[in-house]
């Protein structure tokens, strides 16, 4: 559990000039056929102008969009703008450049799952 509170302190922690994001965790797992991995559920609530921090995750990561509309950019890559019921998906090696609610004016919320190392942070800073 303590890579739970890290990972809050990572993205209340760090975010440039806007409101950090609420996370939320739901659920962590061993996952007894995949030696070595844990699945971690969370939700991100993202407030009217919320943003998060350049990060990496050592890990496979889904997000679904529940509400409102977030942008999300990963380097090398787009941004795409993504609304409740769309997906996104980081893998290992990206690094998430951008994290953001499109709005200013309402909020967005996400669930991500992670599968992930066991006991490895889930959230990293890119150095």
């Amino acid at each position: 559990m303590k890579q739970l509170f890290i990972l809050t302190f990572l993205l209340l922690g760090s975010a440039q000039a806007a409101e950090p994001p609420v996370v939320t965790p739901l659920m962590l797992r061993e996952l007894a056929d995949l030696p070595g991995k844990e699945a971690l559920v969370l939700t991100v609530d993202f407030p009217p102008g919320g943003a998060d921090h350049i990060h990496r995750h050592d890990a496979h990561a889904f997000v679904y969009v529940l509400e409102g509309s977030v942008v999300m950019q990963l380097k090398g890559g787009p941004a795409v703008t993504l609304t409740p019921g769309q997906v996104f998906y980081e893998g290992p090696d990206d690094v998430h450049i951008v994290g953001r609610n499109a709005s200013q004016e309402r909020p967005a919320k996400f669930v991500v799952v992670l599968i992930k190392k066991k006991g490895v942070d889930p959230v990293l800073p890119v150095n």
